[in-house]
């Protein structure tokens, strides 16, 4: 993922991400504070009505800024407030940059659960059984996941997630051989479970597949109401 590059002070214009189908209306305004890394940046907190606006960590917020001859868009979450002296600013995470808006084909979701993890190089157990680590989800999609882990990855890796039941239907049944890819991968913020932080990209071999996943994530939507 492309790293920041708003220079502080900057005023960018945003809103909370419409449903499908809608036009966003940038109808708030706030000022870029600073960079925390190449993904998460401090936004002052917009006003309406003279009152801070709240925000809930699943709501996804879009925002509009001039880098270069076009405007662009980026879709961020708020994953904190923080106060810096005597004022506070959200800590936004990025999830995606373009320069005109559009929905994601395979919508991306705020939610936590665990799920265990493999890589194929671990060695096998005297039985033959690789040990899985546990991890710890940051948001998902049909198409991938932010996960937190403790163990070291590079780029490119492949390794295996093996889903939890979420639910006693049969699209919420476990699923015990996603092979994923790391796409990026980097340190995790003081404070959260795991001491990595990772991004996977799904790998399907077929339709069949890809569809057990996307019914998957339907029904992490239904249980929780997002």
């Amino acid at each position: 993922m492309a790293e920041l590059n708003i220079t502080p002070g900057s005023r960018l214009q945003l809103c909370i991400a419409p449903e499908p189908g809608k036009t966003p209306e940038f109808d708030m305004s706030a000022s870029y504070f600073k960079t925390i890394d190449d993904i998460t940046f401090l936004l002052s907190i917009p006003l309406k009505g003279g009152k801070p606006v709240q925000i809930g960590e699943t709501q996804k917020l879009l925002l509009r800024y001039d880098l270069g001859p076009e405007p662009m868009i980026m879709t961020a979450y708020c994953d904190d407030v923080v106060k810096q002296g005597i004022r506070s600013y959200w800590k936004l995470r990025k999830v995606a940059e373009q320069h005109h808006y559009f929905q994601r084909k395979d919508e991306r979701y705020k939610v936590t659960f665990r799920l265990d993890y493999s890589h194929p190089s671990w060695m096998p157990d005297e039985n033959g059984k690789i040990d899985r680590e546990e991890a710890v989800t940051l948001d998902i999609s049909a198409g991938g996941a932010a996960l937190f882990v403790n163990s070291r990855f590079d780029v490119g890796d492949v390794i295996q997630l093996f889903m939890p039941r979420i639910s006693q239907e049969a699209d919420g049944a476990p699923i015990d051989d996603v092979i994923s890819a790391i796409c990026w991968y980097r340190d995790a913020p003081i404070g959260s479970p795991c001491r990595f932080l990772a991004g996977v990209q799904f790998r399907f071999a077929g339709d069949m597949e890809r569809n057990r996943i996307r019914a998957y994530i339907e029904s992490i939507r239904k249980i929780y109401k997002l």
